[in-house]
């Protein structure tokens, strides 16, 4: 079980790098989003082409960014969606099993087949180079990467998740506290 832990450890340790990701796409997608808008005003009002297809593609792909990888880091906080108006009400054993079902039976399985069904659409996209069809846009291919690597961290995390669950209900795991009122984030 030491092992077990150790592992889950080093997940976290992978999801708070991710959440660090997540910190820095939204502050690149505010600045970028903030950019398309002045740039569109400033440019008509001057005759200029400031915006362009790409920044606009370069916003939704920082928020695709920011959703994918921010999910592992979300989970790992238990900001995940739940519903947590029976949850709360739960023993904290009844909050340990469900968590543990739940990654167990929905959690992991759902990141096991979107990486599965996912996989052939990607190797595809990189195989041929995809590009978006708007003029000026960005290359699609490193953005569905971005799929594999955040249901890989979220898979990996929910694995994680089990492993302390199942660890706190044996009395190895000390760290894990059950959510109280509105829940924890």
């Amino acid at each position: 079980m030491r092992t077990l832990l150790r592992l889950a450890r080093a997940v976290d340790t992978l999801s708070r790098l991710s959440g660090g990701i997540t910190r820095w796409a939204t502050l690149l997608m505010v600045f970028v989003g903030t950019y398309n808008a002045v740039a569109r005003y400033v440019g008509r009002a001057l005759g200029l082409p400031l915006a362009s297809n790409a920044y606009l593609e370069l916003q939704w792909y920082l928020f695709s960014v920011l959703f994918l990888m921010g999910a592992s880091y979300a989970l790992r906080h238990g900001a995940h969606v739940r519903v947590d108006v029976f949850y709360t009400r739960f023993s904290p054993p009844l909050q340990a099993w469900l968590d543990l079902l739940g990654m167990l039976l929905f959690a992991i399985p759902f990141c096991l087949a979107v990486l599965y069904f996912s996989w052939p659409s990607i190797w595809n996209s990189w195989q041929i180079k995809e590009l978006s069809p708007d003029p000026g846009g960005l290359p699609r291919y490193p953005i569905k990467t971005v799929i594999l690597i955040g249901f890989g961290l979220l898979f990996l995390q929910g694995v994680s998740e089990a492993i302390k669950r199942w660890a706190w209900l044996r009395g190895l795991y000390g760290d894990w506290e059950p959510a109280e009122g509105g829940g924890r984030i």
